[in-house]
């Protein structure tokens, strides 16, 4: 398997490498609760400008996403 690269994703991108075997709303549903279950990911991804409802993640947000859920 290729090494994950932090780089800009589309969020639906990035929903389905962290759930490759769900549908995209079942992903997009899961990767929303892990992130808004962890209070800290949530208060640093606010802080790196994450806003509900964005489409498309800067590759700070990535990182962090990374960093708290580990790689997809």
């Amino acid at each position: 398997m290729p090494e994950f690269k932090i780089k800009a994703y589309g969020l639906q991108e990035l929903e389905l490498l962290y759930f490759p075997h769900n549908t995209l709303a079942s992903a997009s549903i899961q990767l929303k609760r892990w992130i808004t279950l962890n209070k800290n990911l949530c208060m640093i991804l606010t802080e790196a400008g994450y806003n509900s409802g964005q489409k498309l993640l800067t590759p700070r947000q990535v990182g962090v996403i990374m960093e708290y859920l580990g790689e997809p």
